[in-house]
């Protein structure tokens, strides 16, 4: 038996948006008084403010911002965190960088093309780390890349030379980790959010979000325990009412206020944090 529709049947996408464009048609404008205009002029600039504040303390450099320089020919660099230790590599078609030890433990993660990393490959959406004490091969891309590194020293010349030294020493030292990006589990946090493990060092914990359309992440903990990282992969998102497109960074210090993120499109990020940040809510 057919069930009977009625005129005003919210289940009847059509009769509905009719009804509402109905109803919006006959709305008729308010014109608030003066002390009205007054005060929401002042609540509307109270919210600014608190905005500027909250955001005042980050550090945020658009995918169009920032000072490239020239480190090795078809090799250019981007420095990202004040303690240059966050860096964006841009590898031209058949750009390379020599064979070097790590002394500190050394993420990557890849924006955009592909590339050998010694024996390893990378391409766009893959998480690599090499851990301290890691000897790292050549570093080529046939077609071009662009890479997020954190924990290599370029801007701090000893420490280059002391990489580049090194590496001839024998051992290859920790292994090297690679997780591509179809591999690995997600772990849902939230309606429409989902995380995938990357790194865990006890101290700080790497992963990739994924925030479905129209989505909402409320974080589980209402201050930063330490510095938070952030780097837009793939499509835009509000974190509280800054709004990172994709290549965009941003480092919240320890201590500051958490926020929600949300998109109305979708977004993949990576982000580096605590791990109470990552608990399901």
């Amino acid at each position: 038996m057919m069930k009977k529709r009625y005129s005003l049947d919210p289940d009847d996408p059509q009769r509905a948006e009719n009804v509402e464009t109905a109803l919006l048609n006959g709305l008729e404008p308010l014109h608030p008084g003066k002390e009205q205009r007054v005060n929401i002029r002042q609540r509307l600039l109270q919210r600014v403010q608190a905005s500027v504040t909250a955001e005042s303390s980050r550090i945020t450099i658009r995918s169009d911002q920032g000072n490239w320089r020239q480190i090795r020919p078809g090799v250019r660099a981007k420095t990202l965190d004040p303690d240059i230790r966050a860096f964006l590599l841009d590898l031209e078609p058949g750009a390379s960088l020599p064979m070097h030890r790590h002394h500190e433990d050394e993420e990557c993660v890849v924006l955009r093309g592909s590339a050998s990393l010694g024996e390893f490959k990378v391409n766009a959406g893959d998480y690599h780390m090499a851990r301290s004490s890691s000897r790292h091969g050549r570093i080529y891309s046939e077609t071009g890349a662009l890479l997020y590194l954190r924990g290599i020293p370029v801007g701090h010349t000893a420490e280059v030379a002391r990489d580049l030294l090194t590496a001839f020493l024998p051992g290859d030292g920790s292994e090297l980790i690679t997780i591509h990006a179809h591999e690995g589990e997600w772990t849902d946090l939230a309606p429409g959010v989902a995380s995938k493990p990357l790194y865990d060092d006890g101290k700080s914990y790497s992963s990739m979000v994924r925030i479905a359309p129209d989505s909402l992440w409320k974080p589980p903990v209402p201050m930063l325990a330490q510095e938070e990282e952030c780097l837009l992969l793939e499509g835009d998102a509000f974190f509280g009412d800054t709004l990172l497109r994709s290549g965009d960074w941003q480092l919240a210090p320890a201590g500051v206020s958490s926020r929600p993120v949300s998109t109305d499109s979708g977004a993949l990020f990576f982000m580096r944090s605590a791990s109470s940040r990552f608990s399901a809510g």
